[in-house]
């Protein structure tokens, strides 16, 4: 396990994608928790006044140093633009955490769906690359140098099976993970570390509208400092809390016709109007 000693002057710096609230804000806190003035963070969303009051809450309350970047993680070129200033501004960061998401309720059978599938796959996946893409060669320069390099990719338990209601989520979580696992095995030839997330249900503005049972429903704060530990481990692969890590073995397990006939009066995350 990797908690960077602390010192006199800051020694890790974090970037971290869909920090304007849940998840992503969460890990900010954590992290901030922790290392106080010897962590640098780059926090990056959509919504320039809760990153602006998150990263305020942060340095005045733990001295942390923050720069925040308003960006959407389906626009590469704005991706490029936050990864060339945040490393001219605190160097090539130790983590990058690509934790921006999008969840809605989806049927294929609705035309008027179609831009929400392509919404949640631009964000999930496609924000992961143009999360990644621009730090790997300066993360590349950096371990030749031994110094410590990270991604961090959050995906969910809805990645395992194909959940009604849930066909872009799903299939996008689904995605994310494969996506990593390539990533993973692509980087280790330069000792970049990657690290894939499979959160469970984490009580947070985009489960809060969820109405049906969520079982092992974790808090966003106890998610974030397991998930720090996660990552400090660089473990290549880990389902948040680990009893969801149980049911997400046995789904795996489950055969094609067993799955069809449980989840045939299962109840579908709500379609939300445009």
């Amino acid at each position: 396990m990797y908690f960077m000693a602390k010192t006199n002057s800051y020694c890790l710096h974090i970037v971290i994608t869909g920090a304007s609230s849940g998840l992503g804000a969460a890990m900010a806190t954590a992290y901030a928790q922790h290392y106080r003035q010897q962590l640098q963070l780059s926090l990056c969303g959509r919504n320039t006044g809760a990153l602006q009051a998150l990263a305020s809450q942060l340095s005045s309350q733990y001295q942390v140093a923050c720069t925040t970047y308003t960006v959407d993680v389906r626009q590469a070129d704005q991706m490029q633009a936050m990864a060339q200033a945040a490393i001219q501004q605190y160097g090539t960061p130790h983590i990058v955490i690509g934790n921006a998401g999008v969840s809605r309720g989806t049927l294929t059978e609705y035309q008027d769906d179609i831009p929400a599938f392509q919404a949640v796959f631009d964000t999930n996946v496609m924000g992961l690359v143009h999360t990644f893409q621009p730090f790997i060669e300066a993360m590349k320069q950096a371990t030749v140098q031994g110094k410590m390099a990270q991604l961090v990719g959050i995906a969910s338990v809805a990645g395992i099976r194909g959940l009604p209601g849930a066909g872009a989520y799903s299939a996008s979580k689904a995605a994310a993970i494969t996506y990593l696992e390539s990533l993973r095995v692509e980087m280790q030839q330069y000792a970049i570390t990657v690290t894939t997330i499979a959160p469970g249900y984490i009580r947070t503005p985009m489960t809060d509208i969820n109405t049906y049972p969520m079982p092992f429903l974790m808090d966003a704060d106890v998610f974030a400092r397991k998930a720090m530990r996660v990552i400090a481990q660089q473990r290549r692969f880990s389902v948040i809390p680990w009893q969801m890590g149980i049911v997400a073995r046995l789904l795996r397990l489950i055969p094609p016709g067993l799955w069809d006939w449980i989840m045939k009066k299962a109840p579908h995350k709500a379609r939300l109007p445009d």
